[in-house]
């Protein structure tokens, strides 16, 4: 079996012009074939472009909707808090009116003593069965920023880049 030979580099050529290079090279193919090969010589940079709008569409919505979530998590928290406020407005009034249970159809609510909580007065008192040991954690930033500087780590280097794209917008 014989390979077509490569395509010619037609560069920035107009499109005409490719037409053109491509007869010459090609006397044999068909028309049908050189319009199907100019056509995607030529939307292949188009088709890149838009590929690359949508990227940008899509980081556009990331960046939405991180600042969205945001938004969400403070009012999340605002309504937590509010309902911790609520929960001890509640156990307040119920212990100050010497009041230990409200029954409604839909709930019941019982004043109870709660767990007391736990107050470290010295840690250095505190027996070592009452520490868990924390495994050493790789600082990664501070081996990129050393290796990047040119320093010496035993056990990393930098390994080889990967190819980006860059995308600027007017």
């Amino acid at each position: 079996m014989t390979q077509a030979p490569p395509l010619p580099d037609l560069g920035q050529l107009s499109d005409a012009d490719k037409g053109s290079r491509l007869e010459e090279e090609f006397p044999d193919a068909d028309e049908e074939t050189l319009v199907d090969t100019l056509e995607g010589l030529s939307n292949l940079p188009d088709m890149l472009a838009e590929v690359c709008r949508s990227m940008l569409d899509d980081q556009a919505m990331v960046s939405a909707l991180r600042g969205r979530i945001g938004d969400m998590q403070e009012r999340c928290g605002r309504i937590d808090a509010r309902a911790r406020k609520k929960r001890e407005l509640v156990c307040s009034v119920m212990e100050r009116a010497d009041l230990k249970k409200v029954m409604e159809p839909d709930l019941t609510v019982s004043l109870r003593p709660a767990r007391p909580p736990l107050a470290v007065v010295d840690e250095e008192l505190v027996p070592e069965a009452f520490w868990r040991p924390q495994a050493p954690k790789l600082d990664r930033q501070g081996l990129i920023a050393a290796l990047g500087a040119g320093r010496d780590v035993p056990g990393a280097i930098l390994g080889n880049a990967p190819m980006t794209i860059s995308v600027r917008t007017k």
